[in-house]
């Protein structure tokens, strides 16, 4: 496949009555992006909060987590039989996990994002650099691996809200042949929201790569740790003369809740990384060389 659509949401966090509610409002975001012919749809990092609503919001955060993340296998079957139900990709943005032989209230909570194929069958990409608030306040551990998705249409990476502020993954993502970032991210003010959008722009122009971002919107008052939330999605491109003008394919209103869609032409991207202006991702390998010569000089 050289091209495809992809949707991606700005996601409305709001309070849920029942698990069905919060079902309810996913179904009709999936269906929704089927309805308008697209091959993949992307969710934000921790749209799963909205679950928090049905425990104890009174109890401290680091137990409101780690409840959430026994709504996993749910969550699942709703991905998976969507994804088939509407033969889509659905990244399905991330939920507080533990491993699979783990019920202790001491065991590894990750956060992690599951794929979704068109058959409902998924794989598993964990956050690899967690932020203060998850490591200091929800006690939620990093995964140690980057993960290549090989999807139908070519190879694509998840780099998950603070993973793309570390540029070396995007860039072995790159090198590993694929195409197409995806960034679910979750932030809850304007600089957390643009040190993850800058950041994302910078990752399609140094690896001529697409990249996808989406974010949460509204607020859980209610829940004082995710109270509030500052989103924007938006589809990124490489930054020369056959793609959008200003390197943005497409991107929401700030903080409205909405679905961005665009179609992605992956040849461009092949063309882009042999002819483009300028080759960072070919020349990103002097960039190795001068980085091991380097030394410093005293003036």
């Amino acid at each position: 496949m050289d091209r495809i659509r992809v949707a991606t949401l700005q996601y409305l966090v709001r309070p849920v009555a029942g698990f069905a509610d919060f079902e309810a409002q996913v179904t009709g975001l999936v269906t929704t992006a089927a309805d308008y012919k697209t091959d993949v749809v992307v969710f934000p990092e921790y749209f799963t909060i909205q679950l928090l609503t049905l425990g104890d919001m009174r109890a401290p955060i680091k137990a409101q987590v780690r409840r959430l993340s026994r709504q996993r296998p749910r969550f699942i079957e709703m991905m998976s039989r969507l994804a088939r139900d509407n033969d889509i990709c659905i990244v399905a943005g991330s939920i507080p996990t533990t491993d699979e032989d783990a019920g202790g209230d001491d065991d590894p909570l990750y956060n992690d994002c599951y794929v979704f194929n068109r058959r409902g069958d998924y794989a598993i990409q964990g956050k690899m650099h967690m932020t203060r608030w998850e490591a200091e306040e929800w006690r939620v551990s990093p995964r140690d691996a980057l993960k290549i998705f090989e999807m139908e249409f070519g190879r694509m990476a998840i780099n998950i809200c603070y993973d793309v502020e570390f540029p070396e993954l995007a860039r072995a993502a790159a090198r590993q042949g694929c195409h197409l970032l995806l960034v679910p991210s979750c932030t809850d003010e304007r600089q957390g929201y643009l040190r993850v959008r800058y950041c994302a722009q910078a990752r399609a122009i140094e690896n001529s790569m697409y990249v996808v971002h989406a974010g949460t919107v509204g607020s859980l008052p209610m829940v004082p740790a995710v109270s509030l939330n500052y989103g924007q999605a938006s589809i990124m491109t490489p930054s020369d003369f056959q793609f959008a003008r200003d390197g943005v394919l497409a991107e929401g209103v700030v903080n409205q809740e909405t679905m961005v869609i665009g179609d992605l032409n992956l040849e461009s991207i092949r063309r882009a990384r042999r002819e483009a202006t300028v080759l960072p991702l070919r020349d990103s390998e002097r960039a190795a060389v001068v980085m091991e010569n380097s030394e410093v000089e005293k003036l």
